[in-house]
């Protein structure tokens, strides 16, 4: 058994693929070996993924995740005895790396306390690999991911959170560019495009977002939605028309931002279920 963390390519440093679009570099945590490198085999195949680092044990993990640079940490539950508290600890040490649990079984305690908790994604342990490939570019492009019974958990324990007496969530009062954006969240936009028709910066839209979660009490996108079209928080809010495109050239990139989530849909992105049961929340 390997000491430390082992790298699994040298040229970990590059963000792109081919001068264009995102690499995905990944480190993967899990004490079968067979299966980490089942996994690499399956990565290899694609062009936008790149396995960077790989740990057996949790001090492994701890140390990769200091060592390596990458987008996703892929972590096995079973790699600590407490499996909650060992993502919470991870979850302050990432710098902004992405989580994604892989578990032997569906559990709907786990599901619930680990997306609780800040984890990005959730697979089992014997999901496809077109569906784990699906889960890793889903997650890099700043959604979550759950299968389809985990989306049945999700809501069926946001539904019994609001069955509880009135009064066990303080209200709060939105300010005007909190509820303009919200009101983008619960249209399916990503903060891009959210950037774009408000007028500012993405980093400002992660910012704002970070606020209304801690005075709402909910922990990502789904539930922020879930919860302001539950209480029709921005039912009067009107969302920004996107900007003429500039005429210096920048159409062509002002366009390919705008469309990555420009539909009127009311229900966001975040809680949309593949009709395939896929499980993605795209």
């Amino acid at each position: 058994m390997a000491s430390i963390p082992v790298s699994v390519e040298e040229n970990n440093g590059a963000g792109e693929v081919n001068g264009k679009g995102h690499l995905i570099r990944v480190i993967l945590a899990d004490t079968q070996a067979i299966f980490r490198a089942g996994l690499r085999k399956i990565f290899a195949l694609e062009d936008d993924i790149r396995v960077v680092g790989q740990a057996e044990t949790l001090a492994q993990t701890l140390s990769a995740v200091k060592k390596f640079s990458a987008d996703i940490l892929v972590f096995e539950s079973a790699l600590a005895p407490n499996p909650v508290e060992a993502v919470t600890d991870l979850l302050r040490q990432l710098s902004g790396m992405r989580l994604v649990v892989v578990t032997a079984a569906s559990s709907e305690e786990l599901t619930l306390e680990m997306f609780r908790r800040g984890v990005h994604g959730i697979v089992s342990r014997e999901v496809e690999p077109e569906l784990f490939v699906s889960c890793l570019r889903t997650v890099a492009g700043g959604e979550p991911w759950l299968d389809s019974q985990g989306v049945h958990w999700v809501m069926e324990a946001y539904r019994n959170q609001h069955s509880r007496p009135a009064g066990s969530r303080p209200k709060v009062q939105l300010t005007p560019k909190e509820s303009l954006i919200v009101s983008c969240v619960t249209q399916g936009m990503k903060n891009k495009e959210i950037a774009i028709r408000v007028g500012t910066t993405e980093q400002v839209v992660k910012n704002y977002l970070r606020k209304v979660y801690d005075k709402l009490g909910v922990a990502d996108r789904l539930e922020l939605a879930l919860y302001c079209l539950n209480h029709h928080i921005v039912d009067n809010t009107k969302v920004p028309p996107l900007p003429a495109a500039p005429s210096n050239g920048n159409a062509a990139s002002a366009a390919a931002a705008a469309s990555s989530g420009a539909g009127t849909a009311t229900v966001p992105s975040a809680a949309t279920v593949d009709p395939d049961s896929s499980g993605k929340l795209s």
